[in-house]
């Protein structure tokens, strides 16, 4: 199939060279030149034919809401948006009623994978009515992992982005424990080998994954993670987490935490947040702050 994918960095750019891998035609629009195949939106839309689909992979909020609100004025009933970048759920709600009211469909997808997805796959959250995912499944299909699992379809527009909400709620307790863990063994004076306690929880143990291995890798490149500061950035999906707790009155003691201790780094150097820095840079390719 043919598919119009606005946005080209980190991660879209890899997504376009999977989907192609797939035997599919993108078009890829990217403020960038370097990397765009066609220098607008309208060109984009030009290229494409009808009825269309157009990925859209830009930061939440406003680039979002903008390229939306253009892509409205561009493309015809029939066509449907997909919006792939972290926004909020209720955005794609917004969205989804925006878009209708012109005869174009809306499906909102959480992406996950990282700088890793190219050659492994992303995991796909997507919500929208059925006739909609249907139109953009053979994407969906080329971009997941191989094997049964790795997409669902998730419920109506905005399940999408508040699964994959969720999916980053955990993983800020999850590196949080980690980190706790680590910089309790490297203040212990009977531990003499930390790495190599790590590295040795990846087989056999109950908190074997792929964070896991993706500490080890971490320290593989710098033993003690002397070269980093202990500052580990939000962004932004770890708030909207607690917010909806809050608003559904789920208690979330471990997600909170982990947020909340993102904040403490920011006043000091955290050694917890070192490894929360490092392990955001291997899976997604986040920038760290060097000493």
């Amino acid at each position: 199939m043919e598919l119009g994918l606005v946005g080209l960095g980190k991660m879209g750019g890899n997504m376009r060279e999977r989907i192609r891998r797939a035997g599919h035609t993108v078009v890829g629009y990217d403020r960038n030149p370097e990397v765009a195949d066609v220098h607008s939106l309208e060109e984009l839309v030009g290229k494409l034919s009808a009825p269309r689909v157009v990925w859209v992979m830009v930061p939440a909020g406003e680039p979002t809401q903008s390229t939306v609100d253009q892509l409205a004025e561009l493309l015809e009933p029939g066509d449907v948006v997909v919006d792939g970048g972290n926004s909020r759920w209720t955005d794609d709600e917004k969205h989804a009623g925006e878009l209708a009211a012109k005869g174009i469909g809306f499906v909102d997808c959480g992406v996950s994978g990282g700088v890793w997805g190219l050659e492994n796959g992303y995991a796909l959250m997507y919500g929208g009515d059925a006739e909609h995912v249907a139109r953009v499944q053979p994407v969906f299909d080329a971009l997941k992992p191989e094997g049964d699992f790795g997409s669902v379809h998730a419920g109506k527009a905005g399940a999408g982005h508040f699964a994959k909400m969720v999916h980053n709620g955990i993983e800020y307790a999850m590196m949080q424990a980690y980190a706790e863990g680590w910089e309790l063994l490297e203040k212990a004076d009977s531990v003499t080998d930390v790495r190599e306690v790590f590295r040795s929880w990846q087989e056999g143990t109950v908190i074997r994954s792929w964070l896991l291995d993706l500490a080890v890798n971490a320290l593989d490149e710098d033993e003690h993670l002397d070269g980093l500061r202990g500052y580990a950035q939000d962004s932004g999906e770890g708030r909207w987490t607690v917010e909806a707790a809050i608003d559904n009155a789920v208690p979330l003691p471990a997600i909170t935490a982990s947020l909340f201790a993102r904040f403490a780094s920011r006043q000091e150097d955290s050694p917890q947040m070192k490894m929360i820095a490092a392990l955001r840079n291997q899976f997604g390719g986040h920038a760290v702050e060097k000493k």
